[in-house]
Formats: structure tokens, sequence, C-alpha cells
């Protein structure tokens, strides 16, 4: 995986990157991918970096479990009552590209 340096969910964090941003608080960040691969296809990312899913400690509990509400409240708003998937891909053979943790809430098919 790259260096954190070169992590474009801290530049999206930063604002050096816009984003279409669905929803921000002071733990995580929210907003939908450049590359949807569903109709409704945003990502939800900790402010606290945490690398990869195996690298969660209990410190982390609080900021895991508000994400989990934010995908519920945003599946709702944007039109996924019927359904959706919350995903996370976990290291490099686990299909994660990018080294900060992030989930894909999808939905929409």
């Amino acid at each position: 995986m790259a260096m954190m340096a070169d992590n474009v969910f801290l530049k999206i964090l930063d604002r050096s990157i816009p984003a279409k941003v669905a929803h921000d608080d002071d733990l995580c960040l929210a907003f939908h991918d450049v590359r949807p691969q569903a109709p409704v296809h945003v990502l939800i990312i900790p402010k606290k970096v945490i690398r990869t899913h195996a690298d969660v400690t209990a410190a982390d509990r609080e900021v895991l479990g508000h994400i989990h509400l934010v995908a519920a409240k945003l599946a709702a708003d944007l039109g996924l009552a019927d359904g959706y998937r919350l995903v996370v891909n976990c290291g490099d053979r686990g299909g994660q590209t990018v080294p900060h943790l992030h989930f894909h809430l999808l939905g929409g098919r």
C-alpha cells in the first residue's frame, strides 16, 4: 500500500482534493465515490487515521459505532430503505486500495 502522505482520503479531509460531501462531523466524513460501483456509492471514513480494519483497537469503539449510525442515516436519506450493503475491504489481498479505513455504502440496484 502507498505511504500515508499519498493517501487520497487525507487530501479529501484537508480539502486539497474536492469531494461531493454527503456528511461531515467531528468524527467522520462521507462523500460520493468518483467511480461508483452502484447507483448510490458513498464512502465513509473516520477523521482519525486508521490504516486498515485490522488496525482497529478498543479505543476506536466510539468512531466505529458512530460510522455505523451515520451509514444507517445516509442510507435512509439517500433512498435506500429497501436495502443496501456496507462493505469494508482490509489490506491489499482484501481489495483495499487506499490505506485509510473506509466503508462503502452501496445501494440502489
